[in-house]
């Protein structure tokens, strides 16, 4: 338990403690966003804010998980170190496209077949890493069924399909929370909150282990304690990044942070046998991917505009609201899905766990 806390603390001082610099650094070379010109008015004095802030996330994260296991002395596992690959290498992505819209003075980066093929990449190695590395009880980090709070033994990808379903949730929550990311400190706020539910979903597991008791409703889960660890970090490294990019931002994540945020979910969801249960503690990230979507589908087969502007937070902008009164809610909204998807796995738990 303690190393939870630790890589959350070291990860949230190195954060907040290294983002100036990066601010000051990026500044300096012209590092500054480009704003979309269809977007809100109001957007428009935020061009040439340094971006790329999402460099701070990621090393925050791996100095605080290696940090927690200096300290702790504990091996590191696979689970995590898998997780934190996809993460680091989603970032890579994000880093390339942000750095193609500032040698290019655009809004657009890297086209949509270099992500894909980025993405796609991305997530055929860590589902065919993923389903390697049994420990002594035959448990990979990864399973090819699908699962809602545990697997749902009905549902077997095979290893074929699992590949096939890994890249269309990496690509999927890389995206949604991409999406997110277009209002002051909205999508790392929003991240810190599902982190942290996860940072107990992996604890809990931990501690209800089948390798630790047989008892009901035990959890077969490789490393849950070490991917509790990752979340931790990954939650105190987006609350020092939001000090600097909460409204009126200072810094911007960009596509570095958004990218390798939303395939950590991905894969956390993953190895923690949560996929579907992140639809609903993620549900902000859910509706604003639904949003684009729908938004899409109306205007090819209509004509006409479902919303004011997609992505979601952006039509209530255009209504009038303001920027930080959308984020506010926005984060509530958030909260309130985080205790939800929690609430449902608890849930599941006191079901199992009595033999129901």
């Amino acid at each position: 338990m303690r190393s939870v806390f630790v890589a959350a603390g070291i990860a949230l001082a190195v954060s907040i403690l290294l983002t100036p610099y990066l601010i000051r650094f990026f500044a300096r070379q012209g590092f500054g966003q480009e704003i979309r010109a269809d977007g809100p008015a109001s957007h428009k004095s935020k061009r040439g804010t340094p971006t790329m802030g999402g460099v701070a996330i990621i090393l925050a994260l791996w100095i605080g998980y290696l940090g927690a296991h200096l300290l702790s002395g504990e091996p590191m596992t696979a689970s995590a170190l898998l997780v934190l690959m996809l993460t680091t290498a989603l970032g890579l992505v994000g880093f390339l496209d942000d750095f193609i819209k500032i040698r290019r003075h655009r809004n657009l980066g890297l086209n949509k077949t270099s992500k894909l093929v980025g993405q796609l990449l991305t997530a055929v190695v860590f589902a065919i890493l993923a389903l390697r590395f049994a420990n002594a009880r035959n448990l990979t980090p990864a399973s090819d069924q699908l699962s809602f709070v545990r697997e749902i033994a009905v549902l077997s990808f095979g290893s074929i399909g699992f590949v096939i379903f890994c890249y269309l949730v990496v690509s999927a929550w890389s995206n949604a929370v991409n999406l997110t990311d277009g209002l002051d400190g909205l999508a790392a706020g929003t991240s810190a909150m599902v982190l942290g539910t996860y940072t107990i979903i992996g604890f809990w597991q931990f501690r209800n282990s089948c390798a630790l008791t047989a008892a009901a409703g035990c959890y077969e889960v490789r490393d849950p304690l070490d991917v509790a660890v990752v979340a931790a970090a990954a939650m105190g490294a987006c609350i020092g990044f939001l000090w600097w990019n909460a409204a009126p931002a200072r810094i911007f994540m960009g596509d570095t942070g958004s990218l390798a945020l939303g395939g950590l979910l991905a894969g956390l969801s993953m190895v923690t046998r949560t996929e579907l249960l992140l639809i609903v503690i993620g549900g902000v990230f859910v509706v604003e991917i639904l949003s684009v979507a729908l938004q899409i589908v109306v205007f090819r087969t209509t004509r006409r505009r479902l919303f004011r502007m997609a992505p979601f937070h952006h039509h209530f902008e255009l209504a009038g609201w303001a920027e930080t009164t959308v984020i506010i809610r926005f984060w509530l909204l958030a909260a309130m899905c985080a205790a939800l998807g929690l609430g449902l796995f608890y849930s599941e738990w006191l079901t199992a766990s009595a033999g129901v």
